[in-house]
């Protein structure tokens, strides 16, 4: 089963990435008063239960793709979509 975890700064928390990425969107013309840069993990989880496999995924999210201290995270299962 196919799901996604999409990791994000939490509020509050320096984005040096976003920052960089704000300027230069301004360098080219783009008025835009804030970027905040995440990352998206795609994984293929071994199970048919969505609830087994959105459950995974949020035990993955929080012991290794995101640093719960200044990442946060939502998990989205392609079954329940």
């Amino acid at each position: 089963m196919k799901g996604t975890v999409l990791i994000r700064p939490k509020a509050g928390i320096l984005d040096p990435q976003g920052e960089a990425v704000r300027d230069s969107l301004a360098k080219l013309g783009f008025a835009v008063a804030r970027v905040r840069v995440g990352r998206l993990v795609e994984v293929e989880v071994e199970s048919d239960d969505p609830a087994e496999a959105r459950a995974a995924l949020e035990r993955m999210a929080a012991e290794l793709l995101a640093n719960p201290l200044i990442e946060s995270f939502t998990v989205e299962v392609e079954a329940e979509r």
